[in-house]
């Protein structure tokens, strides 16, 4: 069973630290707490039957290195010892994990927390800002991504510690709003009769709206993949993507904007993922901050919130560095999420 909350600290180096989402596992090495983190090359999940394996072929047979313990966050909720991530095959064991793979101290975060963590860790160097506002230095913050799925979680600066707060907030209700929305929204395809923010708001989320609007159309959906989707919205190239490009865009200004008031997020929103990074030029249109904002009676609250796109590709795993290196800087409970051998 995972132990009770303990001070991190307590966590031998070298640490393996970890980004598992639904695609791609990126990892590192921290040797003890001063190193820059050792970066290995990013792991497809699918090219894997389990995590054990994709460790054990992507870095303990690399390196000389033999991590003691593991930071390693993973997309889905953690609930005992068996943790099945969300948009992928695998499934986390960590007892099993210190057998086979020889680790002393694990502790495992929600994906999306350890992107949390990565807003106070990264610079502004590696952040575009999206329109005005100016973020207050210790009010709570927002993080959301869309990428194979829809990643979601809070910050709050409290006891002068940042709180991660983790969360499914992606699987939130999205229902039409437009016109436009309502000939569209009834192609989109449901999961067991709804529409959620992942619906529209990932990879296979703008397929789905794609194949959507070709439909109220009557037109012919030619592309399959969110990269052609969006190389051919951001070019001008097809007007079916144009549109959901704008559409997604849209969605998600409306869906930032939601969770930015369930946290007043004073101190900012901040979109990451491979995605974001893509679509910048889309998200500075107008568009974008206009369904941010449209939140009356609050809109002028809104106004004042900055929007932040972080570019940095490995933020997670920076994050969760800075976690390993100085646990005392925030405050996670690791209470269910930490297995410590006997």
């Amino acid at each position: 069973m995972a132990q009770s909350s303990e001070t991190l600290s307590m966590l031998k180096f070298p640490v393996l630290i970890g980004d598992i989402g639904g695609t791609n596992a990126r990892f590192a090495l921290l040797v003890d707490s001063y190193a820059e983190p050792r970066e290995f090359p990013i792991v497809q999940t699918a090219d894997f039957a389990n995590i054990d394996e994709a460790i054990q072929a992507s870095i303990l047979d690399r390196t000389s290195i033999m991590p003691r313990s593991a930071v390693l966050a993973v997309a889905g909720p953690i609930d005992g010892d068996e943790v099945e991530l969300t948009n992928c095959d695998w499934v986390v064991r960590p007892l099993q994990m210190q057998r086979t793979l020889g680790l002393e101290d694990i502790v495992l975060l929600n994906d999306f927390e350890a992107q949390a963590l990565a807003v106070v860790a990264l610079g502004e160097e590696h952040m575009v800002k999206i329109g005005a506002g100016e973020a207050e230095a210790t009010a709570g913050r927002v993080v959301l991504g869309p990428g194979t799925g829809l990643g979601v979680a809070g910050l709050i600066h409290a006891g002068r510690t940042w709180i991660p707060v983790p969360g499914e907030g992606g699987h939130m209700d999205m229902g039409p709003r437009t016109p436009r929305d309502f000939e569209v929204f009834p192609h989109i395809e449901r999961i067991e009769g709804r529409i959620s923010g992942e619906q529209l708001l990932c990879g296979r989320g703008l397929v789905n709206v794609y194949r959507a609007i070709a439909k109220a159309d009557g037109t012919e959906a030619t592309f399959t993949t969110p990269a052609e989707i969006t190389t051919a919205g951001l070019a001008g190239s097809d007007p079916t993507a144009v549109e959901t490009l704008e559409m997604f865009v849209t969605c998600l200004g409306r869906i930032a904007g939601d969770l930015a008031l369930v946290f007043m997020s004073r101190g900012g929103v901040y979109l990451t993922g491979g995605i974001a990074q893509k679509i910048v030029e889309a998200l500075k249109h107008p568009r974008f901050r206009a369904a941010f904002e449209d939140k009356a009676p609050h809109s002028a609250l809104m106004k004042a919130i900055p929007i932040y796109v972080i570019t940095h590709p490995l933020a997670a795993l920076t994050g969760l560095a800075a976690y390993a290196r100085t646990p005392a800087r925030f405050g996670v409970e690791t209470r269910g999420r930490r297995w410590t051998a006997a």
